[in-house]
């Protein structure tokens, strides 16, 4: 496995498995999106106790891509302004039926853009 397969999985579910920091136990469900063969995720809940605060305070973590898991590093991009729209889109393109649309309309409102993270595929481990 290598970051090929996490950037195809990424793109073809919906619900990609995230934990932040070394801390919690169990994987938390979440969207991302590729944007540029890059990876990305917003924070829905703008809650204080949230993975995106977690990986403010500690910026290693796992993603799992059904059965692999893979070592994240958890950054706020340099260029994170010239991409806002094209992750827009691929967060309105990506989460475009049914129940999804209020929330993939809501994910791309500033609020939300302002939690916005990327994320560094690592090395691959079961």
């Amino acid at each position: 496995m290598n970051k090929d397969n996490a950037l195809h999985y990424i793109k073809t579910n919906n619900i990609i498995g995230i934990k932040a920091g070394q801390q919690r136990p169990e994987f938390l469900e979440i969207w991302m999106v590729v944007v540029r063969n890059r990876v990305f995720a917003r924070s829905w809940g703008l809650a204080e106790r949230s993975w995106y605060i977690a990986f403010l305070e500690n910026s290693a973590g796992e993603i799992q891509c059904g059965e692999a898991i893979y070592s994240i590093q958890a950054v706020i991009p340099d260029d994170i302004n010239e991409l806002t729209e094209e992750i827009n889109q691929a967060y309105l393109t990506k989460y475009n039926t049914g129940h999804n649309i209020p929330y993939s309309q809501g994910i791309t409102q500033e609020k939300h853009i302002a939690r916005t993270m990327e994320f560094i595929i690592g090395d691959y481990y079961l």
